[in-house]
């Protein structure tokens, strides 16, 4: 496994864990926010994509605007996710997703994945179950809203990861980021401007930052190594996310940090490292 694109992954899940205490901290509806984390990282590609001379549609990129207008409504319910449930609940539902990638992978790339491999993402797969079976699931209309929302963009990001996976041979991986939002970002700028919501200078910043973040740095690492690693392999190593996310909820909102999630976490790791040597 090449050894720059496996830590590339693994920076770009650590830091995407700092995703729903940005969400929480901004006080916007989900369309609103929508547009500012698909308009950012589109506008600040197309900068760098206009200074390189590279055409802002070439080859075969009908594939890859399908894909970033599924990721167009797989933002909408992320975001509605984090909004209504707890960090917790969200990170572990949005983690079935390297599920419909393997079954995907299988299907539509035609990959092999080995029987060694089947394990250790199970072994990742029961981290999520023991984290997972310490959460206290309510069906009362916020948590059923929020867990419902991420696992429906579980699966849309599932499809459109499976497209970059094909195409992504083809272009930078500045150019992947471009695709997967610039089509969000002239869909819910109606909504932005609907919503009649001017954000404030602290969600602004806020909204900026998570944009820039989540929207350019963290897919840059994700990118990378989805270009060098299986499909299969990089889903599994996003794992670490939940371990990220779980953490920031303890550190940053007070969570409490119980037996179930460091043996999760501990699982969870554990298939990471025997991954690598895969």
């Amino acid at each position: 496994m090449n050894n720059r694109a496996f830590i590339s992954v693994l920076i770009g899940a650590t830091i995407a864990g700092l995703s729903g205490l940005l969400i929480k901290s901004i006080d916007l509806p989900a369309s609103s926010i929508a547009f500012i984390r698909t308009a950012v990282p589109t506008i600040l590609i197309a900068i760098w994509m206009y200074f390189k001379g590279i055409t802002f549609f070439r080859g075969n990129y009908k594939p890859m605007l399908l894909a970033s207008l599924l990721n167009a409504a797989r933002m909408y319910f992320f975001l509605l996710a984090f909004i209504y449930t707890s960090i917790s609940n969200a990170v572990i539902i949005l983690y079935t997703w390297p599920i419909f990638v393997n079954l995907l992978g299988v299907f539509w790339l035609g990959e092999k994945v080995s029987r060694k491999q089947v394990l250790l993402l199970g072994l990742a797969f029961l981290g999520i179950i023991v984290i997972y079976s310490n959460q206290d699931i309510s069906f009362e209309n916020n948590d059923f809203v929020g867990m419902s929302s991420m696992l429906l963009s579980a699966f849309l990001f599932s499809l459109s990861y499976i497209i970059y996976k094909t195409e992504i041979q083809n272009y930078h991986r500045n150019e992947v980021v471009f695709y997967q939002n610039v089509v969000g970002g002239f869909i819910f700028l109606p909504f932005f401007l609907i919503n009649g919501i001017w954000p404030t200078t602290s969600d602004w910043v806020l909204g900026l930052t998570y944009g820039t973040v989540m929207g350019v740095l963290v897919f840059n690492f994700f990118f990378y190594g989805l270009k060098y690693l299986p499909a299969s392999k990089a889903s599994a190593l996003g794992y670490f996310e939940i371990v990220s996310a779980v953490t920031v909820g303890v550190v940053f909102l007070g969570e409490a940090l119980t037996l179930p999630f460091l043996i999760g976490g501990s699982l969870i790791i554990t298939s990471i490292l025997l991954l690598r040597r895969a």
